[in-house]
């Protein structure tokens, strides 16, 4: 029996990457899917889709426009009815040492990451709390639990995240409303590779996954078990969480001496 039978779940950033796994294991465990995102890209995959099952996509909504939020959201209740599970993909990559950012390049990163987290949540939570159940999944990063050269708006918009998940948590339990952070490692999605592909960063690539303790960087699908395990009733007693699915990136440091122990 698929685990998220019945279930509707609302996907943004859902045309590639994290958000479009996450789509496809949920619809693939069951549940109907309402997907967006600003891109147009992945729209024949997602409309050869609707036609083969109760699922659809409207690109172009921009999550920091909160008319175009709510038009969205409420179209997806509309079709199906409910919304049991949230899951907010969309973002961006940005940053640079402080005195190098733009006011306008620092708004967009805390817009998208961080304020259009809050908007869907926003128009989703009001179905949620009429039913009284529901799990709202932000996609965070490990650079929201600590820092990272160069990292100062992207880290600081999903720091936001993580604080926001622990306050909505704490909101909204006692109305069967779960909501959790999935903190990824350096996942290789089209984001990661837009950052590692601007000049001088090559070499900064493997020495990312080096720092994976599995020794390589993680697959959008490997996310989505997590989102997956998180929307099920198997997360029944998980709330308020920043759960790592990193490759052991935050265990720690290595400095090359598990290669003197024979280890790599």
């Amino acid at each position: 029996m698929s685990r998220l039978e019945g279930k509707v779940a609302v996907v943004t950033g859902a045309a590639s990457g994290i958000g479009a796994a996450c789509a496809r294991r949920f619809a693939e465990e069951g549940a109907r899917v309402a997907g967006t995102d600003i891109q147009l890209a992945g729209l024949a995959d997602w409309k050869a889709a609707e036609a083969a099952s109760e699922t659809f996509f409207e690109g172009g909504i921009d999550i920091r426009d909160e008319a175009q939020v709510a038009g969205f959201v409420t179209a997806a209740r509309e079709r199906f009815g409910r919304i049991d599970i949230l899951l907010n993909a969309a973002g961006v990559a940005g940053g640079g040492a402080v005195h190098q950012v733009e006011l306008e390049d620092w708004q967009r990163v805390i817009d998208i990451n961080l304020t259009g987290s809050f908007l869907v949540a926003k128009h989703v939570l009001p179905a949620m709390l009429e039913q009284e159940s529901g799990s709202i999944i932000h996609v965070a990063s490990v650079e929201g639990l600590e820092g990272n050269e160069g990292g100062s708006s992207y880290n600081a918009s999903k720091g936001g995240v993580v604080v926001l998940t622990r306050n909505m948590a704490m909101d909204y339990g006692r109305k069967g409303i779960r909501v959790n952070a999935i903190c990824p490692g350096f996942i290789d999605t089209p984001l990661l590779q837009s950052v590692m592909d601007m000049p001088g960063m090559q070499e900064h690539r493997a020495k990312v996954a080096y720092q994976h303790q599995l020794g390589r960087l993680g697959k959008p699908e490997e996310i989505a078990g997590a989102a997956f395990f998180l929307a099920s009733d198997d997360s029944s007693f998980v709330t308020g969480q920043a759960l790592c699915v990193d490759g052991g990136y935050t265990a720690g440091k290595r400095y090359g001496l598990a290669a003197m122990m024979g280890l790599e």
